[in-house]
């Protein structure tokens, strides 16, 4: 018989790890309960988990009762999904939707394991903009959610390519499955056309500089096939600002530049508007609706879909001013600073 070799585990310097692959701890919170609770305490989230945001609003705002009918469409770590989940006690369906493989696989384990069987939780693959498939086969929704954006395990792990303060592939699809990745998007796309990605996805400044960098490297056979070597394109782009305000600017142009890839490469616009089109159909009668969103372009599209919708009969109620996450949750959560829900009601 073989001998089983002992796995030592992750050595790191210093106090605490700074690699997502060092981590160890914080990716098995099941097992390190008391580390991933310092890091929550410490205003951090932990490696490989996600922290859902505005759960008290959202939940007094759907008013979940037990033997409804529901939607998550953006599964993501569950921690939305789990509340829900609580609020139906154990009475009613709820639909959960996702298009990463990765995470929704994790999550779907880690809610059985918490008691959410097929029997009032079905969990699918598939992208939000098809509510009106999943909405057919449930017979309509009483409550919708839908939590926009990146989730924060796609984030911290450098081999999902979300980020810049790690080096990493530069990828950035929610499915790595499918669709082509960022930087395989970077080696056709035009200046003019890069220049206004930057602009319509994520407002940014500097956008004629960065992409007339982008393309310069381009054409000179400099890779940029990493999240360091878009980072290091960016901060050529903007070398010429004076040097005391040079690094913040650099930090946030690499913030809006990957966000506007990211949208890009994942068609988020589209299927945001997609679903906002499909949205009040998929309702029952008094059914509601509450969307969770990052940036300016999504809230914009929500805000004129809502008004839309609402002017045309269809919704009875819509918010009219955003609902943002408390002093004291930003506090805890730093993740939580850009959020705005906005909501609707069915008519």
């Amino acid at each position: 018989m073989e001998e089983k070799q002992h796995k030592r585990r992750v050595r790191y310097s210093g106090a605490y790890p700074k690699k997502f692959s060092e981590k160890y701890k914080e990716l098995q919170p099941e097992k390190y309960a008391d580390t991933v609770a310092h890091v929550i305490k410490k205003g951090g989230t932990p490696a490989g988990m996600h922290i859902s945001i505005c759960v008290k609003e959202i939940l007094e705002f759907l008013k979940i009762q037990p033997g409804q009918t529901g939607l998550d469409a953006t599964l993501g770590y569950g921690g939305h999904t789990r509340e829900m989940l609580k609020c139906l006690k154990g009475q009613g369906h709820l639909y959960a939707l996702d298009i990463d493989p990765i995470e929704s696989e994790k999550t779907k384990a880690r809610l059985l394991e918490a008691g959410f069987g097929p029997e009032i939780l079905t969990v699918r693959l598939q992208n939000y903009a098809d509510i009106d498939k999943v909405a057919e086969e449930a017979g309509g929704f009483d409550f919708v959610l839908a939590d926009l954006g990146v989730s924060s395990m796609q984030i911290d792990n450098p081999e999902r390519g979300f980020t810049f303060k790690a080096d990493g592939p530069l990828d950035l699809r929610m499915n790595p499955l499918e669709g082509i990745s960022a930087a395989e998007r970077l080696r056709t796309i035009g200046q003019e056309e890069l220049r206004g990605m930057l602009v319509e996805n994520a407002d940014e400044p500097y956008a004629e500089e960065i992409a007339r960098t982008i393309v310069r490297k381009r054409k000179k056979k400099e890779p940029l096939e990493t999240t360091f070597q878009l980072k290091g394109a960016i901060e050529e782009a903007l070398s010429f600002l004076p040097e005391k305000d040079r690094r913040e600017q650099v930090k946030k142009s690499c913030q809006r530049t990957f966000q506007a890839l990211r949208i890009d490469v994942n068609h988020e616009f589209e299927s945001l508007y997609a679903f906002l089109e499909k949205l009040p159909g998929c309702l029952r009668p008094g059914g509601r609706a509450a969307i969770l969103t990052f940036h300016s372009g999504e809230d914009r599209l929500v805000k004129k879909s809502f008004k839309a919708f609402h002017k045309a009969g269809l919704y009875s109620e819509i918010s009219e001013d955003v609902i943002r996450p408390s002093a004291e949750e930003c506090l805890q959560n730093s993740r939580a600073r850009s959020t705005k829900m906005r909501w609707a009601i069915r008519a």
